[in-house]
């Protein structure tokens, strides 16, 4: 009987051959991503030198597997692989930044107690299953989805290292969370009545929020994209405003502005007029440099300069500011359907709002739409409020 052939992507045995005094030449054979064998060979000072050289070569040529990950290992090794694809990822560009955060906590406080210690061919499908049953009775539905996010990353990994032969996550249900409240809009009357209350409340004030909100209530922007945007992002001329960019708080790293999440999120809006005179006063305060609403400074409502306020912060601001103005269900994203509910009034379509927002979709059921790049009207927003609560000439921020 012969001897079984190599697997796809490993080595056989290594020989070695004495070149001279201080050269020692390894060889082996290597089955490539083709099914070939082919011969390998590198040089060193020493049969260990030489070894390492040729390794080092195998791991470079494409197709080669170096994971150490195998049906055997725990659920809690292949977790850490993934994560570790995860974070170069991130480093790349290619997640949010806060992505390896959010499921690294997920990983030691859930996945790891619960079921770390199984071996990769262990983790069946009955058993993932009843694990994150039991989870959502527990936990919730939100912390379930994102433990289950990772099991599922882990378990694809794995399968992709060819650990285990199929994602055993394909199977195992979905978490089924409580129905959504949807975002509610502000009426006309509620619009005035809110920067009434916020240019009555000396905190607010002190935490700019009253122009905050104008700008959010101006575009619809997410209230990190509205804190990321600086005083080069606007061109008062044209009275439009670039959103590129949005700030993120980043382990180890501090408040970061970085791109949007997607294509779509970065878009020209247009502003209106009233917006566009709320910006030329705070420009004309802040010498128009550095972010359009920097940290204030909340024992004299003064600017910090180009300092980034943080989003988390800000809407803690924001809820407590709310509250004091019996507005307990206003969030950021009220802002948001405000903007939606007032363009789908004035009859705009569903592309040109979702273009507003940043979606890529108006709807669930429409395909991404990358390429357009189209500067948003801004006619059905200059009527948003009243004469006198649409003013912003009065100083809310020394």
């Amino acid at each position: 009987m012969g001897r079984p052939p190599l697997a796809v992507g490993a080595y056989g045995s290594i020989s070695y051959r004495t070149l001279g005094a201080r050269k020692v030449r390894a060889l082996t054979k290597v089955r490539d991503s083709d099914g070939r064998l082919r011969d390998v060979t590198r040089e060193g000072t020493s049969k260990a030198d030489a070894r390492t050289n040729l390794l080092a070569a195998i791991v470079r040529r494409p197709g080669f597997s170096g994971s150490t990950i195998t049906g055997d290992s725990t659920l809690t090794a292949a977790a850490q692989a993934w994560l570790a694809e995860v974070e170069r990822q991130a480093a790349a560009g290619q997640r949010a930044p806060n992505t390896p955060r959010l499921y690294r906590s997920a990983l030691g406080n859930h996945v790891i107690p619960g079921v770390g210690a199984l071996r990769l061919h262990e983790a069946t499908v009955p058993r993932l299953d009843a694990f994150l049953v039991g989870m959502r009775t527990h936990h919730g539905a939100a912390i379930t989805k994102t433990t289950r996010t990772v099991l599922n990353g882990t378990l694809g990994y794995a399968a992709r290292q060819g650990a285990i032969k199929v994602n055993p996550m394909r199977e195992v249900s979905r978490i089924a969370g409580a129905p959504k409240r949807s975002p509610r809009a502000l009426t006309s009357v509620e619009r005035d009545e809110w920067l009434t209350k916020m240019e009555a409340d000396e905190v607010a004030k002190h935490r700019d929020l009253p122009d905050l909100t104008r700008f959010m209530l101006a575009t619809g922007c997410r209230i990190g994209e509205a804190l990321a945007v600086t005083f080069d992002d606007v061109d008062v001329d044209d009275k439009v405003v670039r959103i590129d960019w949005t700030i993120d708080r980043v382990t180890g790293k501090g408040l970061q502005r970085k791109s949007t999440k997607t294509a779509a999120g970065e878009r020209t809006l247009r502003l209106p007029g009233w917006a566009v005179d709320m910006v030329i006063r705070r420009g004309d305060r802040c010498s128009w440099a550095g972010p359009l609403f920097p940290v204030p400074d909340r024992r004299k409502g003064t600017h910090t300069g180009g300092v980034w306020r943080d989003p988390s912060n800000t809407s803690r601001d924001l809820r407590e500011a709310r509250d004091r103005a019996g507005f307990g269900w206003v969030t950021s994203h009220a802002f948001r359907k405000t903007v939606a509910t007032v363009m789908d009034e004035a009859g705009m379509s569903a592309r040109e709002i979702a273009d507003q927002l940043g979606h890529a979709r108006p709807s669930i059921t429409q395909d991404v739409y990358m390429g357009r790049r189209a500067v948003g009207t801004a006619v059905a927003l200059e009527d948003m409020f009243s004469e006198s609560a649409g003013d912003s000439s009065a100083e809310s921020v020394e």
